[in-house]
């Protein structure tokens, strides 16, 4: 078994039991803050990423006077070429609606 899937396997059963625990009223206020504190840690760190994100996608907006959402349709449609500037505005634009993503799951 690989280390990765091991990692997983160990995260899904912490994850299990703590499912278990709430599920039977069994968690402590202690464990609240302690998930709390987490989402709120992890939401400030996927914040920064996409605030550095969006200031990346805006240097290509301007230079290419287009909107990241529509040169990304164009880019998944092939209307705008396989150049590496616009390899790496995808990539950069499929890391921000990621991240964002990531963010309000880590908000709800």
């Amino acid at each position: 078994m690989e280390l990765t899937e091991s990692h997983s396997i160990n995260r899904s059963s912490r994850l299990e039991k703590m499912i278990r625990l709430y599920e039977s009223g069994q968690a402590s206020d202690f464990m609240d803050r302690v998930l709390d504190k987490v989402f709120a840690q992890e939401a400030a760190k996927e914040q920064a990423l996409i605030d550095q994100l969006r200031n990346e996608l805006d240097g290509f907006e301007e230079q290419y006077g287009l909107d990241s959402e529509t040169f990304y349709v164009r880019f998944r449609t092939g209307e705008m070429g396989d150049a590496m500037d616009f390899m790496e505005w995808a990539s950069l634009y499929d890391m921000y609606t990621n991240a964002l993503g990531r963010l309000t799951v880590l908000l709800d």
